[in-house]
């Protein structure tokens, strides 16, 4: 079966995220755009923006585009070009070529079913998405953003942005050495710690759904 290609999609790097875009009608584009920035607009405002990969825009498409993402979007949008090691990669063809493969794109260089391993610290402006669990080694700082369909888990402190089940699944569960998320959603549920909330110190915590809501306790495995 073939997969549909995605009109446009944001992907996060090291550097930062950059915006991938397959088509070349722009009111469709900026149309779908619209609809993905209301949708997820909290979880990119202030993000650092690389830039925009086209093959089939001109260049007044992408500065219009840029704009709107800077202006309405309130995203933080670079004025140089993309690398080229981003120029030269994520082809939307290459990942739907297989007529019988795949749902789920592993994460480069590690099959470990659908968990998407990221070693070191997020910065802000950094984004991580996957379709399945993530695992990050190192620290959440204030800015980064998490979304995985499944679990996140983080051995080290979450201070951003963690969305575990954001396709709908309540079952989900954020859990961190240190959870002191600025915002922390699963499903459609959204929570943060209080202000004067510290943490459980050096214990680690699990944030998961009872009852309706997004409450976070100490993770104590059972003896």
């Amino acid at each position: 079966m073939k997969v549909k290609e995605e009109l446009l999609n944001f992907r996060g790097i090291k550097e930062g995220i950059f915006l991938e875009i397959s088509g070349d009608n722009l009111l469709s584009i900026k149309e779908e755009l619209d609809k993905k920035m209301k949708k997820s607009s909290k979880f990119y405002y202030g993000a650092k923006l690389l830039g925009i990969k086209s093959e089939k825009l001109s260049p007044e498409d992408l500065m219009e585009l840029k704009l709107i993402l800077k202006y309405k979007y309130d995203l933080i949008v670079s004025q140089e070009e993309l690398p080229n090691h981003i120029l030269n990669s994520y082809s939307p063809k290459d990942e739907n070529e297989d007529s019988t493969i795949k749902d789920n794109v592993f994460f480069e260089g590690i099959e470990c079913g659908m968990t998407k391993f990221v070693n070191g610290t997020l910065r802000s402006g950094q984004i991580v998405e996957y379709d399945g669990n993530i695992v990050i080694i190192g620290d959440v700082n204030p800015g980064a953003i998490i979304k995985a369909k499944g679990n996140i888990i983080v051995v080290g402190s979450i201070k951003g942005v963690a969305h575990a089940g954001f396709d709908g699944n309540y079952n989900a569960i954020v859990a961190s050495y240190n959870l002191q998320p600025t915002q922390l959603r699963i499903g459609d549920k959204i929570s943060r710690p209080p202000d004067e909330y510290m943490g459980t110190y050096g214990i680690p915590e699990v944030a998961k759904i009872k009852n309706g809501e997004v409450v976070i306790e100490p993770y104590l495995p059972k003896k």
